[in-house]
């Protein structure tokens, strides 16, 4: 298993497009809209605090396709923030499978403690340019109201640099996406490998 952390708009899903290897969504785990527990920021749910994110479900899927191969997972809908239905990831024998997204790093002391993980990544790149690609993909998908999203984008450029050392302090490697993705195949490539070594 492998955790990719990084703010919203670092490339994470750009990255695991590329790499072709098969990804959990760990944004497919947020809480309902609706769901009283939820935080709020910038007058709406903030969905970057880990409290909107179902964290049990998310490590109990995690470890089902470490041991299982095979897990299901919620589909979740960002403009209309609910859960749609249910897919089922099948490894289908892949040497590695990458889970992504903004609370990856909250998954990395369970999984290392449990000895499936392979391992932790967030992506680091300047704010602008995150703060510039969220906001175009965002307007672009209709996530929210455009004033919202601007409001949203600037207190997430200016909390950035935070997260990111909160990501390194929970275990993950901080790297560029051109670093994090020759690792990544490196990894892939070995894992492919090991069984014909042994």
């Amino acid at each position: 298993m492998v955790l990719l952390a990084g703010a919203s708009g670092s490339g994470k899903t750009s990255l695991c497009r590329r790499l072709g290897l098969p990804v959990v969504t760990l944004d497919d785990f947020y809480r309902d809209g609706d769901d009283p527990r939820l935080p709020r920021r910038f007058g709406i749910v903030d969905w970057d605090d880990p409290a909107c994110w179902d964290a049990d479900a998310a490590l109990a899927a995690v470890r089902r396709l470490a041991t299982d191969g095979v897990a299901d997972i919620p589909v979740y809908d960002i403009p209309t923030s609910r859960r749609t239905g249910t897919a089922r990831l099948d490894l289908a024998g892949a040497p590695i499978v990458i889970a992504e997204g903004v609370f990856a790093a909250e998954l990395v002391a369970a999984c290392a403690a449990d000895g499936i993980l392979a391992d932790a990544v967030c992506l680091r790149l300047h704010r602008a340019v995150t703060f510039g690609r969220r906001l175009l993909r965002d307007l672009v998908e209709g996530r929210k109201p455009p004033l919202t999203l601007v409001r949203r984008g600037l207190g997430l450029a200016r909390a950035e640099p935070e997260l990111v050392r909160r990501w390194v302090a929970a275990g993950c490697r901080p790297l560029s996406v051109g670093d994090a993705e020759r690792s990544l195949r490196a990894l892939a490539a070995d894992q492919v490998r090991r069984p014909t070594a042994d």
